[in-house]
C-alpha cells in the first residue's frame, strides 16, 4: 500500500491519503475514528491498516494532482540519519568510513514536503548539496533486535532529500545543524508499506539537478544494509514506532564534482527511488 500527506488548495491542513495509481482516498473520511495522519495509522498496528485496506474500495478517488503534499511524516519521535554509509560518497567528501555507522539527528523543522520550496540565506551558505537517501520508517519498537529480526520492526519506506550546507559541515564537528536549516529534509511522496519492497538492498536510487542526473546508484551499495542499521541503533536505544532513519548517500554529490556543483537559486532537485516515488524540491537563495 501506498499513502502520502496531501494538502487541498487553499487549506494548510495535512491529511492522510491512500494513493492508487493516479488517486487519493482520504483516509480519515473511510470511517469514524480513522486515522487522520501517517503517526496514527503506524500507531493502530495491522488490525488498522488492514481496517483502512478494507475500506478503500468504498472510498471516495480524488485526482491525485488535484492536491499538494506535506512530509511523509509530520512530527516523528526522532529523525536518525547515517552518515558515510556508501564507500563512493565517503571517498569523494574526502571523510573516512568508521567502523561503525556514523549517526546523527536532524532537526524537525527541517521536514519539507514533494514540489515544496526550500530558502536558505545565502550569508548562512552558498555550498548547499543534495543527498539522495533511502529513509526507513519503524513501525513496532525495536530494541537489542538482530540483524536477522530487524525487518520486521520496519512499517514503510520513503525518499529523503538530505540537504546539506557543506561549508558550516566542515566547519564544526556535528552534522546535526548543517543538514536541519529549515525545509532541508524533504521527504516523500509517498510512503509504501513494507511488504512492497521486498528487499531494500535492491533499489535504484538517483539525483536529477535542473534535468542532468548526478547520482545514479543502488541501495546495494551500502556499506551497512538497513537490517544492519536498525539493529545496531536498537543497542542502545529502544526505537519507537514512526522514528524515520535516513540510510545514507551514494556518490555523485556534488561538493566532489570539478567544478563542484551546488544547489543554485531558483534550482529544482529530484531525488527518487524506483518503486518508493521521485521527490522534487524547488530552491530559493535570499539575499
Amino acid at each position: 500500500m501506498r499513502f502520502a500527506h496531501v494538502v487541498s488548495p487553499g487549506s494548510g491542513e495535512p491529511r492522510l491519503a491512500l494513493i492508487e495509481d493516479d488517486e487519493a482516498i482520504i483516509v480519515g473520511d473511510l470511517f469514524e475514528g480513522a486515522p487522520g495522519v501517517l503517526e496514527e495509522l503506524i500507531a493502530g498496528g495491522d488490525d488498522l491498516l488492514a481496517r483502512v485496506s478494507d475500506a478503500a474500495g468504498r472510498g471516495t478517488r480524488h485526482p491525485l494532482d488535484s492536491f499538494g503534499f506535506a512530509s511523509a511524516l509530520l512530527t516523528p519521535p526522532v529523525i536518525l540519519a547515517i552518515g558515510l554509509n556508501y564507500a563512493a560518497h565517503s571517498s569523494e567528501l574526502g571523510l573516512k568510513t568508521d567502523s561503525t555507522p556514523t549517526v546523527f539527528v536532524l532537526w524537525p523543522n527541517s521536514l519539507a514536503g514533494h514540489e515544496g520550496t526550500t530558502t536558505w540565506p545565502r550569508t548562512l551558505s552558498e555550498s548547499v548539496d543534495y543527498e539522495a537517501e533511502l529513509g526507513v520508517i519503524i513501525g513496532t519498537p525495536a530494541k537489542d533486535v538482530s540483524p536477522e529480526d530487524a525487518l520486521e520492526h520496519v512499517w514503510g519506506y520513503t525518499v529523503v532529500n538530505d540537504i546539506t550546507a557543506r561549508d558550516i559541515q566542515y566547519s564544526e564537528a556535528q552534522w546535526s545543524r548543517c543538514k536541519s536549516f529549515d525545509g532541508f529534509t524533504p521527504t516523500g511522496p509517498f510512503v509504501v508499506t513494507r511488504d512492497e519492497v521486498p528487499d531494500p538492498q535492491d533499489l535504484h536510487i538517483w539525483t536529477v539537478l535542473d534535468g542532468t542526473t548526478l547520482q545514479d546508484a543502488t541501495t546495494g551499495q551500502m556499506v551497512r544494509p538497513v537490517a544492519t542499521l536498525i539493529s545496531h541503533l536498537s543497542k542502545s536505544a529502544t526505537l519507537l514506532p514512526g522514528t524515520l532513519i535516513s540510510t545514507g548517500s551514494p556518490g555523485g554529490a556534488g561538493y566532489s564534482r570539478d567544478p563542484q556543483v551546488f544547489l543554485r537559486d531558483r534550482s529544482t532537485v529530484t531525488v527518487g527511488i524506483d518503486g518508493i516515488g521521485a521527490l522534487t524540491t524547488h530552491c530559493r537563495i535570499l539575499g
